[in-house]
């Protein structure tokens, strides 16, 4: 697995909607085994094997991230955000940001009033934040950002004790990188069937990216490699969720949007890898691309493989290395063992 790929996407800034910088490194890390690469109009970057293939198989890992959109710069110079994607408004607080201006980059940090004088009111949210670059005056920002120029949290990849990596972005820049990887080790083995791996946009704010690619590329069958919910650290799990835990492996969706059939393939695999699966429930969506995928052309089998998370969406996300590794496995063993003359339609044998 190729740590130092994973971690220069992770310190790539990546906001939905302004992708450009960080599809190039994904786009330039495939061309050595890929058989074809194109680009679409959304933004996508898809690489393929076997793209004469009759029988395809769609892995999409999006590569955008929640930010902050400036949506006002009042005359002091402080700007006034807009959310970008499911990002909260207490993790924030006290935070530093990288500001992609469209004059230059800034650093600016978020406020928070001191406990001296009231602390944060409880009844905080979005609309509360604001970004301190330090400016004197609304003059001065104006010739650095304008409004719709966006920002991330400004937070570094670690590596934490027992293999953890934690981040900002880790959803989903991990499932960019483990589709890479997939078909990285794919490229080595020959598959009998065409395989495209697709770094997919804007996930985070209307799964366009996932529409356009399976529309385009019309697979046998897709599956949208993302994360979710880890439920093993305090108060994370109340009895609603399916019990997720960090170094239990990766997890695989259960509900009606998902093909029963490929989700045996890879239970067939794990087993036959002796590798630990853990499952999670969708009963009506998947929340990720697979959903906007399934409803594409005459509509495609879905399925989706998921990384353990802790703390979603907040500049700290934490995932294992090991279940990394042990979903890109997973994943290269499934599609190595397809032959191309596999149905995954429910009602034929």
């Amino acid at each position: 697995m190729n740590q130092h790929f994973l971690l220069d996407l992770l310190k790539t800034p990546s906001p939905s909607g302004q992708e450009v910088a960080i599809q190039k490194k994904w786009m330039e890390y495939v061309k050595p085994f890929a058989d074809h690469i194109e680009t679409d109009g959304s933004g996508n970057v898809i690489a393929a094997l076997n793209p004469d293939a009759n029988f395809k198989v769609l892995l999409a890992g999006h590569c955008d991230e929640i930010a902050m959109a400036i949506k006002q710069i009042d005359d002091n110079g402080f700007l006034r955000v807009e959310k970008v994607g499911g990002i909260g408004a207490k993790p924030a607080i006290g935070m530093k940001v990288h500001i992609l201006g469209y004059g230059k980059a800034l650093t600016g940090v978020i406020g928070a009033n001191a406990e001296h004088h009231g602390g944060i009111k409880d009844d905080f949210d979005f609309d509360d934040l604001y970004i301190d670059c330090g400016a004197k005056s609304k003059e001065e920002m104006e010739q650095h950002v304008q409004i719709g120029d966006l920002a991330v949290y400004k937070r570094t990849p670690e590596i934490l004790e027992n293999n953890r990596l934690t981040g900002r972005g880790l959803d989903n820049r991990t499932g960019a990188f483990i589709v890479a990887e997939v078909l990285r080790k794919l490229s080595e083995v020959h598959p009998k069937v065409g395989v495209y791996a697709v770094s997919t946009v804007n996930e985070e704010t209307n799964l366009g990216g996932a529409y356009f690619a399976a529309a385009h590329v019309q697979p046998t069958f897709a599956l949208a490699c993302d994360v979710t919910f880890a439920t093993d650290y305090p108060g994370a799990n109340d009895g609603k969720l399916a019990e997720v835990k960090l170094d239990g492996g990766p997890v695989l969706a259960k509900g009606a949007p998902i093909n029963l059939k490929v989700n045996k393939l890879l239970e067939k695999s794990a087993a036959e890898l002796n590798l630990q699966v853990q499952y999670e429930l969708t009963p009506r969506n998947t929340g990720t691309d697979a959903d906007r995928m399934r409803l594409t052309g005459k509509g495609v089998p879905i399925a989706l493989v998921s990384l353990p998370l802790r703390y979603m969406h907040s500049p700290v996300e934490t995932i294992s290395l090991q279940d990394m590794e042990q979903e890109i496995d997973l994943l290269v063993h499934m599609i190595a063992s397809l032959t191309g003359t596999e149905s995954v339609k429910p009602l034929e044998d």
